[in-house]
């Protein structure tokens, strides 16, 4: 496990407990599920579980995957039966092919899991990414620029095996300490 990262994630949590208080879903996670049949869902560094929550009271079996046991602690308090939690080092994270009919990554970026991901799907699945962009509004300082997509970045990871639902640019949600672009993709694999 990366020992550094598990770490770091642990003590933000830890040390700012508004990380992990209720927060609404994805805006677009919302509206994606009037396109999405099946009920199989995995959220990828789900910290504390905003959409996780989401889907597993819209009737979703969800699998909810992050490398900070503080978050996942606090996930796992919910209650949710139809919501299983594992501590997973994404870096070495192998998934399952041809197994969930939705996976969604909100707010991390690594460009090496998204063909991983995307092989994941089942035939007809939906690939939900969103996420932080470059741009000149970005209000944090000292982003890392690898954690940080170029303009258009996410459509050039998905062949014609996929089909582009939705795909967008727009500003992250209001409750969130810093001004910043975020860029999103809904991917149906067929």
């Amino acid at each position: 496990m990366a020992l550094n990262d598990k770490l770091k994630w642990d003590k933000k949590y830890q040390n700012t407990p508004s990380l992990l208080e209720k927060r609404e879903p994805s805006k677009k996670l919302i509206n994606l599920l009037t396109k999405e049949k099946g009920k199989k869902a995995l959220d990828v560094a789900s910290g504390a579980g905003r959409n996780s929550i989401y889907l597993a009271s819209k009737g979703f079996d969800v699998e909810a995957i992050d490398i900070s046991q503080v978050a996942l602690n606090e996930l796992d308090k919910k209650g949710f039966s139809n919501i299983t939690c594992k501590l997973v080092d994404l870096d070495e994270y192998e998934v399952s092919k041809n197994t969930y009919d939705l996976i969604i990554m909100t707010n991390f970026l690594d460009r090496n899991l998204i063909p991983k991901l995307a092989s994941a799907l089942k035939t007809d699945g939906i690939l939900f990414i969103e996420t932080y962009m470059h741009d000149e509004i970005n209000e944090k300082p000292s982003s890392n620029p690898d954690f940080l997509l170029q303009k258009g970045e996410l459509k050039s990871f998905f062949s014609d095996e996929f089909e582009i639902l939705d795909y967008d640019e727009f500003e992250n949600e209001a409750y969130e300490l810093y001004r910043m672009k975020k860029q999103s993709i809904e991917v149906k694999k067929h």
